[in-house]
C-alpha cells in the first residue's frame, strides 16, 4: 500500500511536470493564457495518461517488443480521440480554445514516457496510481501557470474580472506567447529553490 501512495505522489512534487522534468512543455507554453484552460488541459491529459497506463500494463506480456512503442503510441491515439469527442459533446468552448493541442496529446512525450518507463515494466495497479499522480500533478502545474498568466496579463480569474474593479491595468504581456516563457522560467526557478531549501533541511536534520 505504501508504494502505491509513492507511485500517486511522486507526480505531485518528486517528477512534477512541467516544472521537474521540464516535459510536455508545448501545451504548457501554449494553452495556459487562462486558468479554466490550463486545467481542462491538464484534465484532458490526466484521462489519456490513466487509461493508456492501464491498458499498457495490462498488455504488457502480450505487446512484442519490436512494436512496443508503435502499439503505445496506438493505445494512447484511441484514448485521445474519446477525449476529443467528449469535450466536442459536452465542453465544446474549450475545445475550439485548446484546439489542435487535444489531439497533439498523442505524441505528448510524458504520456508516452510513462508508457515506455513504467507501465510496460509494472502492474496495472502501480500504473494507475502513476498515471493519476503524474496527471494532476501535470494539471496543477498548467492550471497555476495559467491562473498566474491570467492575474496578471488580464486582471481575471477563471474569467472573472475582480481586479479591473479596483482600476487594475491588466499587463497585456503575459497572456502573449512571451509571457509564457517568462512566466515558466520564474515558476521554475521557485520550484528549484523550494526544492534545494527542503534538501538542505532534511540533510541538515
Amino acid at each position: 500500500m505504501a508504494s502505491i501512495a509513492k507511485e500517486f505522489t511522486k507526480g505531485l512534487w518528486d517528477v512534477l511536470p512541467p516544472f521537474r522534468l521540464v516535459l510536455g512543455l508545448c501545451p504548457v507554453l501554449a494553452v495556459t493564457t487562462a486558468a479554466e484552460n490550463g486545467v481542462g488541459m491538464g484534465l484532458a491529459t490526466t484521462f489519456v495518461l490513466v487509461c493508456s497506463n492501464l491498458l499498457v500494463s495490462l498488455l504488457r506480456n502480450v505487446i512484442p517488443k519490436k512494436v512496443r512503442i508503435a502499439a503505445f503510441i496506438v493505445i494512447i491515439a484511441s484514448f485521445v480521440v474519446i477525449v476529443e469527442l467528449m469535450m466536442q459533446a459536452y465542453a465544446y468552448g474549450l475545445y475550439q480554445v485548446l484546439g489542435i493541442f487535444i489531439p497533439l496529446i498523442v505524441v505528448n512525450c510524458i504520456i508516452l514516457g510513462r508508457a515506455e518507463a513504467f507501465a510496460s515494466k509494472n502492474g496495472p495497479i502501480a500504473s494507475i496510481a502513476d498515471g493519476l499522480g503524474i496527471g494532476l500533478g501535470f494539471t496543477m502545474s498548467l492550471g497555476a501557470l495559467g491562473a498566474v498568466r491570467e492575474i496578471i496579463g488580464s486582471g481575471a480569474i477563471w474569467g472573472q474580472p475582480f481586479l479591473k474593479s479596483i482600476g487594475y491595468q491588466p499587463f497585456e504581456f503575459m497572456v502573449k506567447p512571451a509571457g509564457a516563457f517568462v512566466t515558466l522560467g520564474v515558476m521554475l526557478a521557485l520550484i528549484n529553490l523550494i526544492s534545494m531549501r527542503l534538501d538542505a533541511r532534511k540533510r541538515r536534520s
